[in-house]
C-alpha cells in the first residue's frame, strides 16, 4: 500500500519520541497498534462481504441458467409427448377405420387375446412360449 521503508519508520519513530516524549510514547504506540488493528479488521469484513456478495450473484446466475435449461427440457420432452400422442391416436384411428369396428382394448394378463379378421371375426392370437427355467431344456 504505502512504500515505507525501515529508514522511514525509524525517522517518524525518532521525531514521535522527541514531539511526544518518552513518558507518553508508549501509551501513544499502543492506542496507534489498536486503532491500525480495528482498521484491518473492518476492511477485512468490508473485503470478505464483498466476495460474498460476488459469490451470491454468480449462484443466482447459476440458478437461473439451470433453471431456464430444465425449463427447455421440460417443453421439449412435454412437445415430444404430445406428438407421439397425437401419432398414436392417428394410427389407432387409421387402425379402426381399417378393421372397420371400433379399436378394443388390450386384453388384460391372463386373458387370452383376441386379433381382428378382415371379415369382422375375432380370432385368438398366438401365445407365446413361456420362459424356460432354471434347469428346464427348451425346444428348437
Amino acid at each position: 500500500m504505502f512504500d515505507i521503508g525501515f529508514s522511514e519508520l525509524l525517522v517518524i519513530g525518532l521525531v514521535a519520541l522527541i514531539v511526544i516524549g518518552p513518558e507518553r510514547l508508549p501509551r501513544v504506540a499502543r492506542t496507534l497498534g489498536f486503532w491500525f488493528g480495528r482498521l484491518q479488521r473492518y476492511v477485512n469484513d468490508v473485503k470478505a462481504d464483498i466476495s460474498r456478495e460476488v459469490e451470491l450473484e454468480d449462484l443466482r446466475k447459476f440458478k437461473s441458467r439451470f433453471e431456464e435449461a430444465a425449463s427447455g427440457v421440460e417443453n421439449e420432452i412435454r412437445s415430444e409427448v404430445a406428438k407421439a400422442e397425437s401419432t398414436f391416436a392417428a394410427v389407432g384411428a387409421e387402425t379402426s377405420a381399417a378393421a372397420g369396428a371400433p379399436a378394443e382394448a388390450p386384453a388384460e394378463p391372463g386373458l387370452s387375446a383376441q386379433t381382428p379378421v378382415a371379415d369382422g371375426t375375432a380370432q385368438p392370437a398366438a401365445v407365446a412360449p413361456a420362459p424356460a427355467g432354471p434347469g428346464q431344456k427348451t425346444a428348437v
